[in-house]
């Protein structure tokens, strides 16, 4: 089977794309990433196909989260490079011809796309934000506290933002595919034949437990981390400094911006000094910037964290869905301090869980607050033992083991039984066959 990615953001958002393309390709299948261009030297090292995306919009992404006049100029350029992403991905499935799209909701040419070519697709996001439930309020409303029908209710106000972006893609559908225009607030969960979207979630369930009331067509996979084809070798210097001493604590702040990067720096070097740990500091898209740092304190441009978090002794960073698996997946200590989107949301959770203390969020960062943060995370026992538990499951999940549960939801004419020789569609057959071998 022919199966296109297509996904977009930053390093966090688009791994674990890659770590699903790894897994399909692992299992027999031919897989294209249709993503920014910064990552085909990622993508190909994998031996996956690449599906060409200018950078555009990631450069005018992180310009956005610089801040001040960088993102001034660049909010006018958004919509004529969202415009060119959804013809770019059109023009990637015809060169690919995909019998399979399998998209994250950023990318707003798939759902479209694949009505024209006539084929399945399903939505992928490590984030529970497209299915309402009485759990919890939809995630970008993670400091409300609600319950049952309001909690439902706030999935429905935050799936009308969508509307906003119908006259593009209503042109794109019109003017690039011939297709009818859409109703404005139209449903894009379910296709135009009137059934739901497979939607994959791969986050833990041993962190977020699966609600009750979530429908058939959604699965909550498990995390999905790459399987490194190389082993890393850091720096000799790197290397040093982590045998110098006792486990140190990561900093990080991933594609947060350079706005108030110097304070932020100053800050965290004193929380560590204060708490009187070593530190680990990753540069991220300009969040952390000093050259000038005390022996303590190691500055990093970039680091695999499944290589690195193992080494320490807790990790601080700003919450984003990849990392914060990763960390809890290394079995260590969490503190969160978050600033936009789904951030608040995992902060919250990994207080809830025990694993990390509660988040602070970037606006009320202190040198006292997060020394406290720290010194907690580090030396309480229950908080440590519980990160490790936590991790050692996450560990053990098969989150890339496609499920029949899963598979079968995505092809029509699948009866849905559980066995392959009951499909009546022979790709679901070759994919559950495939899988199957790759996972026992």
């Amino acid at each position: 089977m022919k199966l296109l990615i297509s996904t977009f953001g930053t390093h966090g958002d688009v791994q674990p794309f890659l770590a699903l393309g790894q897994g399909l390709q692992h299992a027999g299948h031919s897989v294209a990433i249709f993503t920014s261009a910064s990552y085909r030297p990622a993508i190909e090292s994998l031996g996956l196909h690449y599906a060409p995306m200018a950078d555009t919009m990631l450069e005018l992404t992180q310009a956005i989260l610089r801040g001040g006049a960088a993102a001034r100029a660049a909010l006018p350029q958004m919509l004529p490079a969202m415009r060119a992403m959804l013809e770019a991905e059109w023009h990637a499935a015809q060169a690919f011809v995909p019998d399979m799209i399998v998209y994250h909701p950023k990318m707003l040419g798939s759902y479209h796309t694949a009505e024209k070519l006539g084929i399945p697709l399903v939505m992928a996001i490590p984030l529970p934000f497209y299915t309402p439930t009485r759990a919890f309020p939809n995630p970008f409303l993670a400091g409300l506290r609600l319950g049952g029908w309001a909690n439902r209710a706030s999935f429905h106000l935050m799936g009308l933002t969508g509307g906003m972006y119908s006259g593009m893609t209503n042109r794109f559908r019109r003017d690039m595919l011939g297709l009818r225009p859409l109703r404005r607030f139209a449903d894009l969960l379910t296709t135009q034949a009137g059934t739901a979207i497979p939607i994959f979630y791969p986050y833990s369930p041993h962190l977020l437990p699966i609600p009750d009331d979530f429908p058939a067509h959604v699965h909550v996979t498990g995390s999905w981390f790459l399987r490194p084809t190389t082993p890393w070798e850091p720096p000799a210097t790197l290397t040093a400094f982590l045998n110098a001493g006792p486990p140190p604590v990561y900093v990080g702040f991933g594609s947060m911006g350079g706005s108030g990067a110097q304070h932020r720096t100053e800050l965290v070097l004193a929380a560590l000094a204060q708490a009187g740990q070593r530190g680990v500091l990753a540069r991220g898209w300009g969040g952390l910037v000093s050259d000038h740092v005390p022996d303590t304190v190691y500055m990093i441009d970039e680091v695999p964290h499944d290589w690195l978090f193992p080494q320490m002794a807790a990790v601080v960073h700003h919450g984003g869905s990849g990392t914060t698996a990763a960390g809890l997946r290394a079995g260590k200590p969490t503190i969160i301090c978050p600033q936009l989107g789904d951030q608040p949301f995992w902060g919250r959770i990994v207080a809830e869980r025990g694993v990390g203390p509660q988040p602070i969020a970037q606006h009320r960062l202190s040198v006292g607050r997060l020394a406290a943060a720290i010194e907690t995370a580090v030396t309480d026992q229950g908080i440590n033992e519980r990160a490790a538990a936590l991790g050692a499951q996450i560990r053990a999940e098969d989150g890339l083991g496609m499920r029949w549960r899963s598979l079968n939801t995505t092809i029509p004419g699948c009866r849905g039984t559980n066995r392959p020789d009951g499909c009546h569609a022979e790709r679901c057959s070759a994919m559950y066959s495939a899988n199957h071998q790759a996972n026992a």
